[in-house]
């Protein structure tokens, strides 16, 4: 029995050498070659940015020498993985007896060191391609870059190749670990045959010991990957299926955590932001820069009265259900959700969420989304509220404006919101302010309404001069899409239109004319019984003679 146990343990010995360089030398190696691929391709993204830096106008110093430390930084982070990656071959060869793949393994160090200079060569002809782009020789640098990207495209062939060798060396070590644990496991059981009773169960006892924490461990990975987080692999043993276990479940518990992070303040930030600051750490870091975004703000019509009238569950439930359904219309249309304000929403479109040119258009979209969906929110009131009589009209405004803002990162070094700040912000919360005076659902500035020309019918409401602004502002209202707007709707922004000119010229009768048109094709027109308002009163008390039309507002 004492023989026994010596010559299968020395056996088992010999399956722990092999499983040590698999685990230790043959995945890292893999590892290494992979995560060189990485960097040069990072290092070749970087060679773009810089590129395209260079031919901006005018030249961002600073931005040009932060890329090219981070170009040569890539590179040297490649060179660190393919000097590990030879390091861990050479380590192999040095044993190469066990599993005798010594011919490939020097076959890729090879490959490897003439990587090596082909990366040299990529870096030298960078460098001559840079400084062509620096004397503005471009038909010098477009050849030099055909030069590059040819040498990028090689060396990119060849990471392929390296990486695909290195892994079937990997797999065939792995092979033939698992080869010799099974013979180990044959050669135990066949030599405790001719052994006691006593001796049959010590061997199976150690060669179900071998197996079984793999196995689980298998078992393990493939709940994981069908997404069974709550997976735990028991550690029984303390070797390195013993360490790999306890690292695995280490990593489960990490994978559990993080989507339960994802999960959670999805439901406070928007997804997207939330999975680029658990993807991108970093991201939360920067400052803000400077953007052309479109923002949007609505508010719900004479939200204070209508929940005087209703016990706090009713309006908590009421506001859930009312949020829930306009949330719903912006983030259809990709929408980020910025903040909810009480009743109000604010929300913003742009990159790098979305395309630039889209971002004006689908927040319209979402503006007369919402409107529809106030028709089926009005139905689901009873149900709601619990009561059927008395029932108050839900109506609600919406302001967007495009322009200029500042977004990132901002707040305190303890707590931070992802948002958008500027006056165009300020200047969407006005235009929803601006709706209750002119008896409008959605109003738009002019940029949001260029920008929107091709797929929404807008019309022209006035000049005005918001709280807090020295300039004007054109505004517009939301009709509705091209080719979905009723007849009667564009006639009577034509005849709105005409009144409009006329009124900036001070032709009071022939505006008053118009307007009243307009309001016989619509009695519940709230821009022009505005105007005729005015009309009357300007023709009363004429303006100044230097009035140019713009009509400035009093309050927010």
């Amino acid at each position: 029995m004492g023989g026994v146990a010596i010559y299968s343990t020395r056996l088992a010995r010999d399956v722990v050498a092999q499983l040590n360089f698999v685990t230790e030398d043959y995945l890292p190696g893999y590892g290494n070659v992979a995560r060189a691929e990485i960097r040069t391709t990072e290092q070749a993204l970087a060679l773009r940015r810089l590129i395209i830096v260079y031919l901006e106008a005018p030249e961002d110093r600073q931005r040009i020498d932060a890329l090219q430390a981070t170009f040569l930084e890539k590179g040297r982070a490649t060179d660190m993985e393919v000097a590990e990656a030879r390091r861990r071959i050479a380590h192999q060869l040095q044993a190469s007896g066990l599993f005798g793949d010594a011919v490939p393994l020097a076959r890729l160090d090879t490959r490897l060191e003439l990587l090596d200079n082909d990366r040299r060569r990529y870096e030298a002809e960078v460098k001559v391609g840079i400084e062509a782009l620096e004397q503005r020789d471009f038909v010098a640098f477009r050849r030099h870059l055909r030069t590059i990207d040819a040498i990028r495209d090689d060396i990119n062939h060849k990471f392929d190749t390296a990486r695909a060798d290195m892994l079937i060396l990997a797999k065939a070590a792995a092979n033939q670990t698992r080869a010799r644990q099974e013979r180990v496991i044959r050669v135990s059981t066949l030599v405790m045959a001719g052994a006691a009773a006593l001796g049959l169960v010590v061997a199976g006892a150690v060669s179900a010991g071998l197996v079984r924490p793999v196995r689980r461990l298998l078992e393990g990975a493939k709940a994981v990957e069908r997404g069974a987080l709550d997976t735990v692999v028991p550690v029984t043993s303390r070797d390195e299926i013993g360490t790999l276990t306890h690292a695995f479940n280490g990593m489960v518990a990490e994978l559990k955590l993080k989507e339960r992070v994802r999960e959670t303040f999805g439901k406070y930030v928007d997804p997207r932001i939330v999975e680029s600051l658990l993807d991108n750490p970093t991201v939360a870091g920067h400052g803000g820069e400077r953007r052309v975004m479109t923002v949007f703000f609505c508010d719900m019509k004479a939200f204070t009265t209508f929940s005087e009238g209703l016990t706090p569950t009713n309006l908590v439930n009421f506001v859930n259900h009312y949020l829930t359904t306009m949330s719903a219309a912006v983030r259809i249309q990709n929408g980020i959700i910025d903040k909810y304000i009480g009743d109000a929403i604010m929300a913003f479109w742009g990159p790098p969420f979305i395309r630039d040119d889209d971002q004006a258009t689908l927040a319209c979209l979402a503006a007369l989304d919402q409107m529809a969906r106030l028709v089926t929110l009005r139905q689901e009131l009873p149900e709601v509220l619990g009561v059927k009589r008395n029932l108050p009209e839900v109506t609600m405004r919406v302001g967007i404006a495009t322009g200029e803002v500042v977004v990132g990162n901002i707040g305190s070094d303890v707590l931070k919101s992802f948002t958008v700040m500027g006056d165009t912000v300020n200047l969407a919360s006005r235009l929803e302010g601006a709706s209750k005076a002119y008896g409008t659902h959605i109003l738009v500035n002019e940029a949001t309404a260029a920008r929107t020309a091709g797929t929404i019918e807008t019309r022209e409401i006035d000049s005005i001069l918001v709280v807090g602004k020295a300039e004007p502002e054109r505004i517009f209202e939301v009709l509705g899409r091209k080719g979905e707007v009723d007849t009667t709707t564009l006639t009577l922004r034509t005849h709105f239109a005409a009144g409009l000119a006329a009124y900036r010229r001070q032709a009071w009768s022939d505006a008053e004319s118009e307007f009243r048109a307009a309001l016989g094709l619509l009695g519940t027109d709230g821009p022009s019984r505005v105007f005729l308002e005015r009309v009357t009163h300007l023709r009363e008390t004429p303006p100044a003679a230097d009035w140019n039309g713009v009509w400035a507002m009093t309050s927010k």
